[in-house]
């Protein structure tokens, strides 16, 4: 072979062997770029040129940016995503006596539990899911977002109905909310038909034995259903789940502070300070978009017009935090981070769960750390469609077989696995994400609903079943 031919095939080596390293990260740019073009050219970045981030909040939470879905081409991506029944869709429905029925109901429904019984049920839930976990082999290999999603289903199932979940329908609302998440990630296209039996089977249990919170009554018997499952089944769910992900992934990824945790030594609050942490480096919103019912005025510059979608980027706002795990910054009132709203602005319709999302998460993650030590070498992105791979070590002993000196084989073949199983996944995010792009496009699901009813109160949107 030439000169020539051998350094092509060294290029060529090169390139293939860092596939994994820079065509994934090539491939979410050109994306993001696909997506960010459906947004449409009006959008307003926070932060961003027109909206720095020293006033990020301040235009977040003025009372003109409260459209939520009407006159943004967005919409109709997220429509598509959290169907069926996006109108009704808590998140997603205009200002006014709709919403405010709705999200009163949801305040009702989440205080039914005082903090102890929602202790108790957390506990209770993460027990039994964790106790399913097959064999009697000291090491499991899990996808730390499956592992979690059960627990939510239980304990949310239970929030609204008052009684244990049975397992078919938890595995209703699992297959529920694992569609619309992988869907939302671009893994995987919607299967409406897991969506509908869900539907069906809470339309039957509604009209059957009806949950003690009576539900919306500006709402027919099918909205009913719909509201319950995006509300709770769709975003409660898989919301709790990303975030435990995060949070157990993290532990798996930084041994001393895990360590320092089941050592018990610790302040009391140091495992809110790791959720804080986990939450300030991989918030769980991406991109939330407001639509202005008027102008929003700005201190020396022309004001945002009525009409503008704002596009606030919680990743980018809060990547003040920088790149070092740090839960100590916590627990010193000095270094909290104040670029930090994991669950959103007071002002603007902010997370309903925000009261005990964090006690939640303590109680489940305690009761996984209690019977096994995390071990993961995986890459942790904000994103996560790896839906988290992690080993659990079950805590025999120091010295026991799958402890962190011999898993180490274990550990260095999951990093490589990761790293390759990126390639086609990359790959195929871009595709369907592509055509679901065009497919919401071509559905016009919350155009046509608006351009059908002016007034909000157009028949269910059933999304192209």
């Amino acid at each position: 072979m030439s000169p020539t031919g051998w350094l092509v095939a060294g290029l060529a080596v090169v390139l293939v062997a860092g596939l994994p390293y820079w065509l994934p990260r090539a491939v979410i740019a050109l994306r993001v770029r696909i997506f960010a073009r459906v947004g449409g050219e009006e959008g307003v970045r926070a932060p961003g040129r027109e909206v720095p981030a020293e006033e990020f909040k301040k235009v977040y939470g003025h009372p003109a940016a409260d459209g939520r879905s009407r006159g943004a081409a967005l919409s109709d991506l997220f429509w598509y995503w959290l169907s069926p029944g996006p109108e009704v869709h808590q998140e997603h429905l205009e200002p006014g006596p709709r919403y405010d029925d709705v999200a009163r109901t949801t305040r009702q429904i989440l205080a039914g539990l005082s903090r102890e019984q929602w202790t108790e049920l957390v506990g209770r839930c993460t027990r039994r899911v964790l106790g399913e976990l097959h064999g009697h082999a000291r090491v499991h290999q899990v996808r730390l977002r499956d592992l979690m999603m059960p627990v939510w289903a239980e304990v949310y199932y239970e929030v609204v109905f008052r009684e244990a979940c049975p397992r078919h329908v938890r595995d209703l609302i699992t297959g529920n909310a694992n569609d619309v998440v992988s869907a939302l990630k671009c893994t995987g296209l919607r299967h409406m038909d897991r969506r509908a039996r869900l539907t069906e089977y809470l339309r039957a249990r509604l009209a059957d034995d009806p949950p003690p919170v009576p539900l919306p009554s500006s709402l027919t018997a099918r909205e009913q259903a719909y509201y319950l499952q995006g509300t709770f089944f769709n975003t409660a769910v898989v919301q709790m789940s990303e975030a435990m992900a995060h949070l157990l992934l993290a532990l798996a990824t930084h041994q001393p502070v895990q360590d320092r945790l089941v050592a018990g030594e610790e302040q009391p609050d140091f495992l809110d300070g790791v959720i804080n942490e986990t939450l300030q480096h991989f918030p769980l919103f991406g991109v939330a978009h407001r639509i202005t019912s008027g102008e929003i005025p700005r201190d020396g510059q022309d004001p945002i017009p009525a009409g503008s979608v704002l596009l606030f980027n919680y990743p980018e706002y809060q990547g003040s935090g920088g790149d070092v795990f740090d839960p100590d910054r916590w627990l010193r009132p000095d270094t909290r981070p104040t670029a930090f709203i994991p669950f959103g602005v007071t002002a603007n319709r902010p997370c309903p769960a925000r009261g005990f999302a964090v006690l939640t998460m303590r109680v489940a993650a305690e009761e996984v750390l209690r019977g096994f030590r995390l071990e993961s070498s995986v890459e942790h992105t904000r994103s996560l469609p790896s839906r988290g791979p992690c080993l659990l070590v079950a805590r025999t002993g120091a010295a026991a077989p799958g402890s962190p000196a011999r898993s180490g084989p274990r550990l260095t073949a999951m990093r490589l696995a990761d790293r390759w199983a990126a390639v086609p996944r990359s790959l195929t995010q871009l595709v369907l994400g592509s055509y679901m792009v065009w497919d919401a496009r071509r559905q016009g699901l919350c155009r046509n609903y608006f351009a059908a009813a002016p007034g909000g109160s157009a028949t269910s949107v059933t999304a192209g079943r």
